[in-house]
């Protein structure tokens, strides 16, 4: 009973963080490190990993800088709503031939477009009606010629008719000659465009009353979704992916400390560990064989790695990704590879 008592009271949950943790963590940042002992009033910061044992001493313990803890907190999220997006587009994608012979409105169908002329006739006309916003993800890293110039007439007749539109792309779009043609042509003060690690599937909403979303894995084939609930499920998706994105104007969050590579290399680094061969990743990502291969050799050079055997445990042991597995609560250190 004295024991209990004597235990201090820490009720919240295990992705919280008391006002007792925000002042040690805060005076963490500003000293460098805290005493271990201080940790008996707020153990969530351990458990959160926003702490680690200082290798020097073991009494003290030093922060995790804000910006790689949040990163690290929010990956099994992320990864979440990634599945989750998968699943609605597998489920719509079982369901829609059945909208046909249901005595449901037309009006809340979800309906199955066959063919590319087919798909981008019914997104021009989406365009033209557009009149308040309208909402894209697009997966890869680079748009082919006609890809940009379809894009272009209909970025136009949306915001000529009022809308204003957001652009969500993964990273590596950032360095595509024709996404920066497309940016150039269009009115800059109606669109803004964001970027994010994971891979996104095509994904297109007007004015939050039609959604069209690719029938993946074939891209010859689309769903044109009007029912309210499921038009409001993925604008609340896109919304959450759109708030974890980075934008397009800004420089990509800075790589954990340990880590001296860019955001779409640890993207390649993740993807590697996860067993994937080069072919895989290019297509995950939207980059070319040959893109990927080059960054791949300069993650060997980062980490001296001398083979692709000996460069998946120094990614990990240099801390610029995290083992397959590994609990969220992991506490040691990173360590640069030697």
């Amino acid at each position: 009973m004295a024991a209990d008592e004597a235990k201090p009271a820490h009720p919240h949950g295990n992705r919280e963080l008391c006002s007792p943790g925000i002042s040690l963590y805060k005076e963490a940042l500003r000293a460098g490190r805290i005493a271990r002992s201080d940790l008996a009033a707020a153990p969530c910061l351990l458990e959160m990993a926003l702490v680690h044992p200082d290798p020097d001493d073991r009494a003290w313990l030093r922060p995790v800088p804000a910006s790689a803890a949040l990163a690290h907190l929010l990956q099994p999220i992320t990864r979440e709503i990634d599945e989750r997006i998968r699943l609605t587009t597998a489920l719509s994608g079982t369901l829609a031939p059945l909208a046909t012979i249901t005595n449901e409105d037309p009006n809340l169908a979800i309906t199955v477009l066959e063919g590319r002329p087919l798909i981008m006739s019914a997104l021009q006309e989406a365009s033209a009606r557009a009149t308040e916003e309208v909402l894209t993800a697009q997966p890869g890293g680079n748009r082919l010629e006609h890809h940009i110039q379809q894009a272009i007439g209909n970025g136009r007749a949306a915001i000529a008719g009022g809308a204003s539109l957001r652009h969500l792309y993964q990273h590596p779009v950032r360095y595509s000659p024709r996404v920066r043609e497309y940016l150039a042509r269009m009115p800059g003060d109606r669109l803004q465009v964001r970027t994010i690690e994971q891979t996104v599937d095509r994904l297109i909403i007007f004015d939050r009353t039609v959604a069209y979303a690719q029938a993946a894995p074939r891209e010859d084939v689309a769903l044109e979704i009007r029912h309210p609930a499921l038009v409001r499920y993925l604008t609340r998706v896109y919304e959450v992916l759109w708030a974890q994105a980075t934008p397009y104007s800004e420089q990509l969050p800075a790589p954990a400390p340990g880590a001296p590579v860019t955001a779409v290399q640890q993207s390649i680094a993740r993807l590697l560990l996860e067993g994937r061969v080069d072919d895989e990743v290019a297509r995950e990502l939207g980059i070319s064989v040959r893109t990927c291969r080059s960054h791949i050799s300069k993650l060997m050079q980062t980490v001296d790695a001398h083979s692709r055997t000996q460069l998946g445990a120094r990614l990990v042991r240099s801390g610029i990704v995290e083992p397959d597995g590994t609990p969220p609560n992991r506490t040691h250190a990173r360590r640069p590879v030697s």
